[in-house]
């Protein structure tokens, strides 16, 4: 059996302690049905000597949630892993570019669709009293731009309080109340071919699609076409080699599909939602090695 790395959050890292397991689980699953054993390994391990990793034939970071709370050391390790040339999928330049949200300007620039987004240093209140008169919004959406799993985003009216706001670069979205209604749309690929596709939305009153949050998640059998054309114009606008992506998208009120993240380091792929259980992972795994 071929044994290969799968990247981990921090051990001291208690936020995802509940959830990262299972994730493991169904990926290690899905590969042994291709005779491939996924070895573990915290990401924190490796940061400044890439010697505990260069044996490994293929090296998978899809578990290292927490990674945007250790920003520095994640760019540090990254450098590190590029430096030693070792076969990371995705590539770790990639891991790189993809851990700050400002790479969606680039894409935007390529002509991808994303929600109309003010990029700032910093969120004062005079920050939002010019964000809501430049987008005309009723609420907006603040978050950092090095983020995950909604941390630190917040969801603002005219003249609320701004509490725990983003420190350093912060994006600022008008909010899309499409999330409530359509919900956000997720398309899985591996190897650049379609695998599934799964809807997630928030509970009442909420706006946070992700589970820890109570977001409810529905497997959509056959992704609207739209969406599809969408996904596809932003694998097109990447020019790196991936071996999986998740794109996530919402439609505005006029049905048009936005962009909201392109999930390239560590994203759930949702294996519990593919009919076949990652089966097309493993094989574009397979592939790789």
């Amino acid at each position: 059996m071929t044994r290969i790395a799968v990247l981990t959050p921090d051990p001291a890292d208690h936020s995802y302690a509940s959830q990262w397991p299972g994730v493991r689980d169904r990926l290690a699953a899905a590969l042994a049905a291709e005779g491939i054993e996924a070895v573990a390994t915290p990401w924190t391990d490796h940061i400044s000597d890439p010697t505990g990793l260069a044996d490994y034939p293929l090296i998978l970071p899809m578990i290292v949630w927490g990674y945007h709370r250790d920003h520095r050391r994640w760019l540090k390790a990254c450098a590190t892993w590029t430096a030693a040339d070792l076969l990371l999928a995705n590539p770790a330049s990639v891991l790189a570019w993809n851990s700050d949200k400002t790479y969606l300007a680039r894409l935007a620039a390529r002509g991808v669709p994303i929600p109309e987004t003010i990029w700032s240093n910093g969120v004062t209140a005079d920050t939002l009293t010019d964000a809501f008169a430049a987008t005309g919004a009723d609420q907006l959406i603040i978050k950092p731009t090095v983020s995950g799993g909604a941390w630190k985003t917040l969801r603002l009216s005219p003249g609320e309080a701004l509490a725990d706001a983003p420190d350093g670069s912060a994006m600022i979205q008008p909010y899309l109340s499409t999330i409530e209604t359509a919900g956000e749309t997720s398309l899985l690929f591996f190897g650049r071919t379609f695998s599934h596709a799964v809807n997630k939305r928030p509970v009442g009153g909420d706006f946070r699609i992700q589970n820890q949050f109570g977001g409810l998640y529905t497997p959509v059998a056959e992704p609207p076409a739209g969406a599809m054309a969408l996904a596809q114009q932003v694998l097109a606008a990447i020019d790196e080699p991936l071996l999986y992506a998740r794109i996530d998208m919402v439609p505005d009120a006029k049905g048009n599909w936005l962009l909201m993240e392109a999930e390239l380091i560590e994203p759930d792929l949702y294996l519990d939602n593919d009919p076949a259980r990652g089966a097309g992972l493993a094989a574009a795994v397979r592939a790789r090695l």
